[in-house]
């Protein structure tokens, strides 16, 4: 086959390609009234030529299949952050990290201006121990750039066999240098919900992302804190650097607080992308105070959670301001073994709010401090004077003391606390 024949033959090829994709039944069947025509054919052809000058001039030999598994994924990324192209592996790690389990450091991650964006590392991790923060940038991996890498090629990168190392060289607002963190890959347990007591009283839950099984797993610790406790006097729902994930999970941890009103409502190009999620009877904490943290690696289902229960008046949010993903990305498997993460809707709260961009502005605002407790010296109080009157009344308790130093390790669940307990004796009067 001469030159010439060749490349009418791959421009066919590559023609045939786009109009099956263009113009397939199942894609023309889920075309709305008003959608847009499909691309001109002289468009078409500026593709073909351009893929046609790829194939046969670049440096090293590239395969059809490759250059055009290159061209989905270009298309994809310039789309948004968070729309990409799932190859077999990376479609395989998604379904493993929703589920619970996967191999790597154990962060997650995003893009801005071309630079791959921690948006929170997970609890635990090997990232997180490392003191990984919420809006570092990760410039190199391995001592090699991943400049204008999309989320996929990063996190493939990222991930690996458990105990073989990486090092990340990142890039971190207020420090001047670019400085490095070697990870050990660990097996990445995601224990969805955790539960405990702080001061005996007040219950804290904690969610580290959401997936398909959150809800269930939420309702389960609620249970467990009311057996610890059956007088609890308040909740505090931790949310801090939560990634997301799964949608209808954030909507059943709402549910479990709330006996009716709408949760959250969804609206894209498609009808099928426009659905609202309601409250259903069963306030499973019976009304009690709740206190939600937020800080700016709580994202997508995180803020759906906080701006549902603040805009119903069910919960005071606490924190700083959260990430602003308000984007909702449906998985579309367009083979046995691959697909697609496209951005197809918004979400908004129950009040209309749009969080895209925006993020949730705390009703307290509490950024993150170093607390340093000052030691009183001894003074001498009236019980310590010689001949003192004795207290007629009954025999006064011993001041309670805190359960733990939360003050000292994390002054804004200490606030948040503060909070619950001043609300529990306005309750009381």
């Amino acid at each position: 086959m001469n030159k010439a024949m060749t490349m009418i033959f791959s421009r066919k090829m590559a023609l045939g390609v786009l109009l099956a994709i263009g113009l397939s039944p199942a894609v023309s069947a889920q075309q709305e009234p008003g959608a847009d025509a499909p691309l001109p054919l002289k468009d078409l052809r500026l593709f073909t030529v351009i893929f046609e000058h790829i194939r046969n001039a670049y440096v090293e030999p590239i395969s059809d299949e490759e250059l055009l598994e290159s061209a989905i994924k270009g298309m994809l990324q310039e789309l948004d952050p968070h729309s990409s192209y799932l190859s077999a592996p990376a479609f395989s790690s998604l379904q493993e990290s929703t589920q619970g389990e996967f191999s790597g450091v154990g962060l997650e991650i995003g893009t801005e201006n071309g630079f791959i964006k921690v948006i929170s590392p997970i609890d635990e991790s090997p990232a997180a121990k490392a003191g990984i923060e919420a809006g570092d940038f990760v410039i190199e991996l391995d001592g090699q750039s991943v400049r204008g890498f999309s989320v996929t090629e990063a996190a493939k990168l990222m991930r690996g066999k458990i105990g073989t190392s990486v090092v990340f060289t990142i890039m971190r607002q207020g420090i001047d240098e670019p400085f490095e963190v070697t990870l050990t890959r660990e097996a990445i347990q995601l224990l969805s919900v955790r539960n405990r007591l702080i001061d005996e009283d007040y219950g804290y839950l904690r969610i580290a992302q959401f997936q398909a099984n959150t809800g269930k797993d939420f309702k389960k610790s609620i249970e467990r804190l009311y057996k610890k406790q059956p007088n609890l006097k308040g909740i505090v729902l931790d949310l801090r650097n939560n990634p997301g994930g799964v949608l209808q999970a954030s909507v059943d941890v709402v549910d479990a607080m709330l006996d009716e009103g709408l949760i959250v409502y969804t609206e894209g190009r498609q009808s099928r992308n426009n659905q609202s999620f309601s409250a259903t009877e069963g306030d499973l904490i019976n009304g009690l105070p709740v206190v939600v943290l937020i800080n700016a690696g709580s994202a997508s289902a995180s803020e759906i959670v906080a701006g549902a229960l603040q805009d119903s008046q069910r919960a005071v949010i606490m924190g700083t301001r959260s990430f602003g993903k308000g984007s909702v990305q449906t998985i579309v498997p367009v083979d046995d073994n691959k697909a697609i993460k496209l951005t197809t809707a918004r979400y908004f709260t129950p009040n209309g709010r749009s969080i895209q961009a925006q993020g949730i502005e705390p009703d307290i605002v509490v950024e993150r401090a170093t607390i340093t407790k000052i030691e009183q010296r001894e003074t001498i109080k009236e019980s310590d004077l010689s001949g003192h009157l004795s207290n007629t009344g009954d025999e006064q308790e011993p001041l309670k003391k805190a359960s733990s130093d939360i003050e000292i390790n994390d002054n804004q669940l200490f606030e948040a606390v503060n909070l619950l307990k001043g609300l529990a004796i306005f309750a009381k009067k």
